[in-house]
């Protein structure tokens, strides 16, 4: 066992249910598409971050097929803070020291920023990759912080700058990696490394 881990946080792939407000304007096979691209970069890139584990968790029920050989769960709990909580606890509660997590909707997220993520646990109590919308693609913590997880803005463009502060507050060191974009609606995927991929659809 590894002392470091990275843990992926995936939507189950249905058509319908993934990508919901980009599906407003693209429709939902479109949507599907899109994000099935986001899943297969995240798939192949975490399975590439080497000098630790890897645990995925699905947000309804475990793909076999999917990240072989790899350790995999359902989420527990009823909004986003207690899910990302209660799977950080589960890898603290096996002896981790130095834990990740991060979603899979990023068309630029690598195996080396996720590995950049882990190496800045070696110095910092925390690690967050901030996405362009505010919030955060990449957490990471080398001791359970529960305030990350407790009343926060989810989906608001304050949630990055609000947990920053908090944990400046409670003397909580923090490491920043380099910013992304994640893709949500039609303007991120217009503003995305694989827009023209999908550019008949704008």
């Amino acid at each position: 066992m590894s002392e470091n881990l990275i843990i992926v946080f995936a939507k189950n792939i249905v058509l319908g249910k993934v990508k919901t407000r980009l599906a407003k304007t693209v429709g939902d096979n479109a949507a599907f598409e899109v994000y099935k691209h986001l899943f297969d970069t995240t798939q192949r890139e975490s399975l590439k971050a080497s000098n630790c584990d890897l645990h995925v968790y699905f947000s309804d029920v475990v793909i076999q097929s999917a990240w072989p050989n790899t350790e995999k769960f359902v989420q527990q709990g009823t909004d986003l803070g207690e899910r990302m909580f209660n799977a950080f606890e589960a890898g603290f509660s096996k002896g981790y020291k130095r834990i990740i997590g991060v979603g899979s909707d990023l068309p630029d997220l690598t195996a080396s920023i996720m590995e950049a993520g882990l190496t800045a646990l070696e110095t910092h109590d925390t690690v967050f990759g901030p996405s362009e919308d505010g919030g955060y693609y990449l957490i990471g913590m080398r001791q359970s912080t529960p305030c990350i997880f407790q009343n926060k803005p989810w989906s608001t463009d304050q949630l990055l700058n609000i947990t920053r502060s908090e944990l400046t507050e409670n003397g909580i060191s923090t490491a920043i990696l380099e910013t992304l974009n994640d893709v949500d609606d039609i303007d991120d995927l217009k503003a995305s490394s694989i827009a023209n991929e999908f550019s008949h659809l704008f």
